[in-house]
């Protein structure tokens, strides 16, 4: 029914859709009878908007109104009644009644116009303010009188509101149909006949009243006629229909009009009250006064509630007779009513990369006023980078107007201003909170644009010598800033070795000690780069240089010195004049500065006053002529002093001789020095010393050897394997051998285990004993027999051999001995 319904709408305001043709692809118009049941299909919204049903959720396709009649179906796209609707509660007697409001979808945001029309469907009959209306008519009233009724009121419009009336048969009796000027239909009763109050004195009549509607409704009341005295003249309206126009929210109390009947008759039967005879809620309204006939407010008119009304009065002389008229009050509008704004859809964040013209919000603004007095325009307050976008009738879009900075402004609090073109204008602003998010869009920046460090040499392995720090705009990730060494001018292994920086702090370390002498400077080039994506940096300088400390001694290059720091003889002419150039101190200082600036002092000197030493230079000069009763002889303790803090020094002794010939000086230079007598007097303490130990060792090895025989003497029978040497020959029974490559001969000395098989490798001579070696092996006679006599003599020529071995080997460590001492003493 509801597709039936709107091709028919369709077709009824195809003129009025032409109008409109530029908005067609936004403005989709249905029309539905009223009171359809919640559920009921309106129309397939989604088909007609051109989407798809799959892509419904992702779109979020709903209705954006004050009061939601309708809703969307999320599974089918369907346009669906949500709450009852009851044209004459929304539209009351407008002829065209359409809810007008607009869906929105997401992805992309836009939002579309619908117009619903509600038809009136005949649900409402007509209806009269009261069951029994009572009428006195005088008999004397000729036919042809007519008495106004009361008229139903029936809220439905079209063929469905009020049509005919009908009157229950009577002979006296007729129906006069008439209507009003505002198009609505009432009825008079028409006097057909003399009454005769003798004959009948009350009438009683049914009104029945029709509509035209499908099924036809009806509504019904008594009349009751009361048949009066005689009374002859009527009440006569000045106008039968009275016309006023009246401001909306005239204060309550102000006068409308008076209404003026006279009547003829005298006495009784001309005094005339007046009476409303309307609906209820006109009463509510308008006030009467019975007696002068003024009508005044006694409530708000709201031109938003009704636009005019229709008030029927009646004038009754005190003789029963009546009169009626119409007043016909139109309600001028005023611009009592600021638009309203509410935002059908709003995005609260957005980010600041976002390009002109991206749509924030979707605004609608209502003035329920009508005219020039409904027209709105909408603008944006305060200097902020967004703009209203006009779209359709009382709908705008927000969009940005500009590039947004979240580091310069991080939120917007946009001020939407709605003001109507009414005389005066009214004006609603309504505040809408927009916060910007972050994009990284910031670099990091440092403090400084370069960085210069010292860093006093010897410094502790891995301590902190700076620091460098960045700053990035950016928020979270897109502001974490960690730093690293991107380049240097020291080679990539000596870099890791030398320094290292915290990749969160920036703190600079110091992977070892610095050593000045080794190096002065160095630069590094480090970089700050946030977390964000894609990732961005920046550079800077750090030049680091190493403070000179005063950690070498003057080192001296000439003269040449000895192991007591001692320089050779320098001889000088004995008739050196003052001032003469001796020699001169040459050194050197590995520091820099004040630590390398040397000073040259004199210690000692067997004759301070004959010689002079340059503080700066290290010359060495004659202060005087020399003297006979000078000494020939001298000796300069010179003192190379740094000025570090603490200073560090070094010295050195100068021996000087007064000669004119080297013959001449060379018995001085032979004399002894009391340190090399010191020397010597030590190398002779323990030469001594080494000759004692030698002859206790001697004479213990004599002994040893004594008791060795008287104990081989002592027990013959059995000799076991004694090894004195290192031989060449193996066998099963046969230890290994032993050399000894320090004296001039070598043996072997092997016993079996049996008593009568005992064989000697004896000697193996070397050197100058070898023809004898060469005897032994070749004369088989000279291998020894295991008889007593042999056992001696092996027994003898062992003890024999080993005193000569030992005496071998401590000469030997007193020839070492010797050789030591002499080296230490050089």
């Amino acid at each position: 029914m509801g597709r039936i319904t709107e091709r028919r709408g369709r077709t009824l305001f195809l003129f009025l859709a032409s109008l409109f043709c530029s908005a067609l692809s936004e403005h989709i118009r249905y029309s539905i009878p009223e009171e359809m049941a919640k559920g009921s299909v309106v129309g397939n919204l989604a088909k007609d908007l051109g989407l798809e049903v799959r892509d419904l959720p992702a779109r979020k396709l709903r209705v954006s109104a004050e009061r939601e009649y309708f809703r969307v179906s999320k599974e089918s796209g369907d346009l669906l009644v949500n709450d009852r609707i009851d044209r004459e509660e929304i539209c009351g007697k407008k002829p065209v009644c359409a809810l007008e409001f607009e869906t929105v979808a997401e992805n992309p945001l836009n939002f579309f116009r619908i117009t619903v029309v509600i038809e009136d469907v005949n649900d409402n009959p007509p209806r009269f303010s009261r069951n029994v209306i009572d009428l006195e008519i005088s008999e004397i009233a000729l036919p042809g009188a007519t008495f106004a009724l009361e008229s139903p009121q029936d809220p439905d419009v079209g063929v469905n509101s009020l049509l005919q009336y009908f009157l229950s048969p009577d002979s006296h009796f007729s129906l006069l149909p008439k209507e009003n000027p505002d198009g609505s239909k009432y009825a008079e009763l028409v006097l057909e006949k003399t009454l005769d109050r003798e004959k009948q004195s009350t009438y009683h009549l049914i009104l029945t009243a029709v509509d035209g509607g499908v099924p036809v409704r009806s509504g019904t009341v008594e009349i009751g006629i009361n048949v009066t005295d005689a009374n002859d003249n009527w009440p006569v309206f000045s106008q039968e229909v009275y016309r006023v126009s009246l401001r909306e929210n005239l204060p309550v109390g102000s006068s409308v009009l008076q209404v003026t009947a006279t009547d003829q008759d005298e006495g009784n039967n001309s005094e005339i009250t007046y009476s409303i005879r309307t609906v209820e809620t006109l009463k509510h309204l308008f006030r009467l006064d019975a007696k002068s006939g003024e009508i005044s407010t006694q409530g708000v008119l709201d031109f938003e509630k009704g636009e005019g009304y229709t008030i029927g009065v009646e004038a009754k002389d005190g003789g029963g007779h009546t009169a009626h008229c119409k007043i016909q009050i139109e309600i001028l509008d005023e611009n009592d009513n600021a638009p309203e704004v509410t935002f059908a859809s709003v995005s609260n964040h957005i980010p600041e990369d976002s390009m002109p013209g991206t749509v924030v919000a979707l605004i609608k603004t209502v003035d329920p006023d009508s005219g020039v007095n409904g027209e709105v325009f909408c603008r944006v307050g305060d200097n902020v980078p967004f703009k209203i976008s006009s779209s359709t009738n009382n709908l705008y879009k927000l969009v940005t107007d500009g590039a947004l900075d979240r580091e310069e402004t991080s939120e917007y609090n946009i001020t939407i201003i709605a003001t109507d073109k009414g005389n005066p204008p009214l004006s609603t602003s309504k505040i809408l909170t927009l916060l910007i998010t972050d994009v990284n869009d910031n670099p990091p920046v440092f403090l400084q644009p370069s960085y210069v460090v010292y860093v006093p040499e010897n410094n502790p392995s891995g301590a902190s010598i700076s620091s460098v720090s960045a700053t990035d705009l950016d928020l979270e990730g897109n502001g974490r800033v960690s730093y690293s060494i991107v380049n240097s001018d020291l080679e990539p292994l000596q870099l890791s070795s030398y320094v290292s920086v915290n990749s969160h702090s920036g703190h600079i370390f110091a992977q070892r000690s610095f050593d000045y002498e080794q190096i002065r400077t160095f630069e590094l080039t480090l970089q700050a780069q946030d977390a964000g994506s894609p990732a961005l940096n920046a550079n800077v300088t750090v030049r680091v240089f190493i403070v000179d400390s005063n950690d070498n001694a003057p080192n001296i290059l000439y003269p040449a010195l000895g192991p007591d720091r001692s320089a050779l003889f320098d001889m000088v002419p004995r008739s050196a004049e003052p001032g003469y150039l001796i020699t001169k101190v040459v050194a050197v200082d590995a520091d820099s500065g004040h630590n390398a600036w040397l000073a040259y002092r004199v210690l000692q000197a067997t004759d301070p006053g004959l010689f002079s030493l340059g503080l700066r230079t290290g010359e060495v000069r004659s202060a005087r002529a020399l003297t006979d009763r000078d000494a020939v002889r001298h000796r300069l303790l010179v003192s190379v002093q740094d000025g570090g803090q603490p200073p560090l020094s070094a010295t050195v002794v100068l021996h000087l001789v007064f000669a004119d010939s080297l013959q001449e000086a060379l018995p001085e230079m032979r004399e002894e020095d009391p340190a090399a007598s010191d020397s010597q007097s030590e190398l002779q303490f323990y030469l001594v010393i080494a000759l004692a130990l030698i002859s206790v060792l001697f004479l213990t090895t004599v002994m040893l050897a004594i008791a060795l025989r008287l104990r081989r003497s002592s027990n013959p029978p059995i000799l076991k394997c004694f090894q004195v040497d290192l031989c060449s020959n193996t066998g099963p029974n046969v230890p290994a051998n032993y050399s000894e490559g320090t004296l001039p001969y070598s043996y072997n000395l092997c016993a079996a285990s049996e008593v009568g098989k005992v064989e000697y490798n004896f000697l193996k001579l070397t050197g100058e004993m070898a023809p004898l070696q060469d005897l032994l092996s070749n004369d088989p006679s000279m291998v020894l027999s295991t008889s007593d006599e042999n056992k001696k003599v092996i027994s003898d020529l062992v003890i024999s051999s080993h005193v000569s071995f030992f005496n071998a080997f401590f000469m030997l460590i007193f020839y070492i001995s010797y050789l030591v001492l002499k080296i230490r003493t050089v």
